[in-house]
Parts: C-alpha cells; sequence; structure tokens
C-alpha cells in the first residue's frame, strides 16, 4: 500500500470523524425555529398587553403626523389580512417556500406563527401615539378594569389550551421535525370554552380590546378595526372546518352558538 493510499485512508477517517451525527441539521433547524418562534411570540404579547394596557398611548413609532394616521391605519390591516392570507391555498404555499430545503411543509405551521408574532411585534411596537388621552381609570377603577383585563387574557390563553396549545403556539411544526414525524393536527375542538360558544379564541381577543383601563382615540381605532376581524375571521375558518370534519362540524355547529353563550342551553356532545 502506497503513502498515497495512507493518506487518503486518513483523510477518510478524519472527514467521517468530523462529519456531523445523521440528522444534525434538521435538529438544529428544528431547534433554531423553535427558539425564534418562542422568543418573538413572548415579545409580541409583552408588547401587545402593555400597549393595550395603556391604550397605545406608549410605543416606539414617530411618523409625523398626519401621515401617522396612514401609517397606523396600515399596521391595522397588515395583521388581518396576512394573516388570513396566509391561511388560503396560496398562501400555505408561500409558507413552505419560505423555508428552503426540505422541510418547508414540516416547519410551516411553525412559520405560520412566526410570522403572525412578527406582525404583532411590528403592530404594537411600532404604533404612532396620538398623545391625546380621553380617560384613564384611577383608584378603585383602575384596580377594577385592570382585573377584568387581566381576565380577558386569561379566557385566552384557556381559549388557545382549549384549541391546541401546540398548533397556537407554533410548537406543532418544530416539534414534529425534531421527532421526523408529519405534523398531526388535534382534532375539532368542542371541550373547554369550545363547549360553550364555537370562537372562543376570537371573543377573547375582542375583550381584551375593550376592557383596557387607558382610553385614546388609538386604542378606539385599535379595538374596532381588530374587533371586526374577531367577529369576521372565524367565518373563513369556519369554512374549512366544515370541509375538514362535514357532519361533525355540521352537528356541532348546530349546538354551540357562534360568538354568544346561549344561557340556561344544555349542550350535548356525543
Amino acid at each position: 500500500m502506497t503513502s498515497e493510499t495512507h493518506f487518503q485512508r486518513l483523510e477518510t477517517l478524519v472527514r467521517g470523524a468530523l462529519a456531523p451525527p445523521p440528522g444534525a441539521s434538521r435538529i438544529a433547524l428544528a431547534l433554531t425555529f423553535g427558539m425564534a418562534v418562542h422568543l418573538v411570540f413572548a415579545v409580541a404579547v409583552a408588547a401587545l398587553i402593555l400597549a393595550m394596557y395603556f391604550g397605545m398611548s406608549r410605543s416606539l413609532g414617530s411618523v409625523p403626523w398626519p401621515y401617522a394616521i396612514v401609517a397606523n391605519a396600515v399596521l391595522i390591516l397588515q395583521f388581518p389580512l396576512v394573516h388570513s392570507l396566509l391561511l388560503t391555498g396560496p398562501g400555505t404555499r408561500v409558507l413552505v417556500r419560505l423555508v428552503p430545503g426540505p422541510h418547508g411543509q414540516t416547519l410551516s405551521t411553525t412559520t405560520y406563527a412566526l410570522v403572525a408574532s412578527l406582525q404583532l411585534l411590528a403592530l404594537f411596537a411600532f404604533w404612532t401615539p396620538s398623545g391625546i388621552i380621553w380617560w384613564r381609570a384611577e383608584g378603585a377603577a383602575l384596580y377594577t378594569v385592570t382585573a377584568v383585563y387581566t381576565i380577558a387574557w386569561g379566557l385566552l390563553i384557556k381559549a388557545s389550551w382549549d384549541a391546541g396549545a401546540e398548533v397556537q403556539s407554533g410548537a406543532l411544526g418544530w416539534m414534529s421535525l425534531m421527532r421526523k414525524t408529519t405534523p398531526k393536527f388535534p382534532d375539532m375542538p368542542t371541550g373547554g370554552l369550545f363547549r360553550i360558544i364555537r370562537q372562543p379564541i376570537y371573543v377573547a381577543f375582542a375583550l381584551t380590546l375593550w376592557t383596557v383601563p387607558t382610553w385614546t382615540p388609538d386604542q378606539l381605532a385599535l379595538a374596532i378595526g381588530l374587533t371586526a376581524y374577531c367577529l369576521a375571521a372565524p367565518k373563513l375558518k369556519e369554512r374549512r372546518f366544515a370541509a375538514r370534519y362535514g357532519d361533525r362540524f355540521e352537528s356541532y355547529k348546530c349546538q354551540v352558538p357562534y360568538a354568544v353563550p346561549a344561557i340556561g342551553k344544555s349542550i350535548r356532545h356525543d
């Protein structure tokens, strides 16, 4: 055996020793997306809670007036428009292509949650405040309204959990990639708050918009815009559910009201 052959063999052994273990790049990608989506989600939710608590009067936006009106309107509109478009067939294909390589499909739910979190962060971090304060709760009123605001957020968290926390938080995609499995969506939600109304997530989010202790023109514009979305967007969601679950969803739809609980009505679930 020549020295050249020895060298080639040694080079092969070294390359094999230094090569990452099988699946290492997949796991690294999954962990990177997982850390990114949960970090951005946490920052976005914190910005949302604090910005609305102060009636959108404290934010980083500095667009000169009256141009700030247009900028703020764009910030409001971009969330429901993009959020809904990404759930369509073409939008889903865009989500898949946002991740180059073979894992775009698996990570699509995580990518969707990451995009939504960035949208929320942009809305609440870069809003340009008007500087006008109409009303600010004080004393006992402040404690009362803050408690109601906290309850509204508790309902939103509960509804999101009932719907499937792994989907709502973006964990489904990256955890499926970690396990090298196809993402398995939870079954049609009918338990918890979904026993009372069909759209508890949207209703709870709408409640957070109207239970703040500081009212400004900014908060009113935000509340009207996003409440309209919370009432209209679930119609598209219910179309998807009807196509996916068929008679099961139609039966559920006949028993459970859309957004307002039916007082005194007994709800039966098979």
